[in-house]
């Protein structure tokens, strides 16, 4: 269990911050990077959640669980023999995410037109946490290109983002009330 005794630690004063395996890098690090916008999801989701009903808040609250283990992931670098086994992204959580955006999908007219962000405030929000995490999933894209990252956890994210457009159609009365783009509308 993490125990943080003092929030200040003056290490980051000169811009660089520890990662999982007491590596110290820049703040500007493509890892940290994705892990703060890995953050960012998950403080939008945080807003999410005062806007939905106890069924819904359960799930988000484990979404953001998993965003946290998601963060310690990418803060960890792959390496071999590490002394502590690092906590990883699994296959059960992408497994979950797919059932879910399944289940709310079934109960969903099919799209004929791609949606505005909008309608209840918790759909609003859930296109914001959305488009973050898209920004997310890109970063983690991006430092795979250079160094070692869980392939699990790329795919956790990209599911993620399908699982939130879902759940705002969902949370949008079921589709019923999706703001539809009208291409070419105002010419």
């Amino acid at each position: 269990m993490v125990k943080i005794d003092k929030i200040y630690t003056r290490g980051g004063d000169k811009g660089l911050t520890s990662l999982g395996d007491g590596a110290r890098v820049s703040k500007t690090a493509p890892r940290v990077e994705a892990y703060g916008d890995v953050d960012e999801v998950n403080a939008v989701i945080g807003l999410v959640r005062l806007h939905v009903d106890a069924a819904g808040d359960v799930l988000l609250s484990r979404i953001q669980n998993d965003l946290f283990d998601l963060g310690a992931d990418l803060c960890t670098p792959e390496k071999e023999n590490p002394k502590y086994p690092p906590l990883r992204i699994v296959q059960e959580q992408v497994d979950r995410l797919e059932q879910e955006i399944d289940r709310l999908n079934a109960e969903l007219s099919p799209l004929k037109s791609f949606i505005l962000p909008g309608g209840s405030a918790a759909s609003a929000y859930l296109h914001l946490a959305r488009t973050v995490c898209r920004r997310a999933e890109r970063r983690m894209i991006a430092l795979a290109d250079s160094e070692p990252v869980n392939p699990v956890a790329i795919a956790y994210i990209n599911r993620l983002s399908d699982f939130l457009f879902v759940l705002g159609r969902f949370l949008n009365n079921k589709g019923k009330e999706d703001i539809l783009w009208v291409p070419g509308a105002n010419r």
